[in-house]
């Protein structure tokens, strides 16, 4: 895999429920066609310049070096660091990409500083050793369908959903805070699905995290984008008030 070096790695976040944030790789393979807002925002800035460069990802190879010198200088100040927003800390069959972020968690964990995880890939399961990793991290997928079909369209090269929420019902069994990214949740005109059903599956988690698809031409073509995201999203809190789970509805979504 190749490597990139870089001057920072820790940065506050600007995302609504997040903190700190870490992104310890350039692009990523998953190749998401939503589209991908990070790979649009870095072939914008000119740091990417195609699609298939963006699926070929570069390790940020001084990340811990960066956060020996990060940690003490934030330390005081992070309430939690993310793991990530224009990467995938979990890159299914990226085992550089894993063990560094195994690394990374275990860095962080090590200075007491928990740490937040969201993936479409694959959690390890040395991931729910408690005596290894800090008892308070939250592990989280994106989850938007259940539909292979719909993964191989939009997510052609992450893990299938099936084998996301078995990784995180294990990490959840283990005893850790476990959540769900369900966005960008497709309109009806690109797939149609029961909410209910996804929702269902995802029933033991702590924590639902909602949102529309934006930056979509053929979603923006669906008529009733306002009527549908905001019932969706009623129903999302209904669901979650009834088992008592946290749930926050992106900015934008309820209009």
């Amino acid at each position: 895999m190749q490597t990139i070096t870089r001057k920072s790695l820790l940065y506050k976040s600007e995302v609504e429920y997040a903190d700190f944030c870490i992104n310890h790789v350039e692009g990523c393979s998953h190749g998401c066609k939503y589209p991908c807002y990070a790979y649009m925002m870095k072939r914008r800035c000119g740091i990417i310049k195609t699609y298939e460069e963006w699926c070929k990802p570069k390790i940020v190879s001084n990340a811990l070096e960066l956060l020996d010198k990060e940690i003490p200088k934030y330390k005081n100040k992070i309430k939690y660091v993310h793991l990530c927003f224009s990467t995938d800390p979990f890159m299914h069959e990226q085992e550089q990409v894993c063990d560094l972020s195994l690394k990374i968690i275990d860095k962080l964990n090590t200075n007491n500083i928990r740490c937040t995880v969201l993936t479409k890939g694959i959690f390890p399961s040395e991931l729910g050793n408690r005596n290894g990793y800090s008892n308070e991290n939250e592990y989280g997928i994106t989850l938007v369908s259940l539909s292979e079909k719909f993964r191989k369209n939009f997510e052609p090269n992450s893990a299938k959903f099936k084998d996301r929420i078995d990784a995180l019902k294990y990490l959840h069994k283990k005893g850790f805070k476990t959540w769900v990214s369900m966005e960008p949740y497709p309109t009806p005109n690109l797939i149609k699905q029961d909410l209910m059903e996804i929702l269902g599956a995802i029933s033991f988690v702590d924590k639902i995290v909602f949102g529309r698809l934006n930056y979509n031409v053929k979603s923006s073509e669906f008529k009733y984008n306002k009527e549908f995201y905001n019932s969706l999203a009623l129903t999302v809190i209904k669901f979650c008030r009834k088992n008592k789970m946290d749930c926050h509805i992106k900015q934008g979504t309820q209009v």
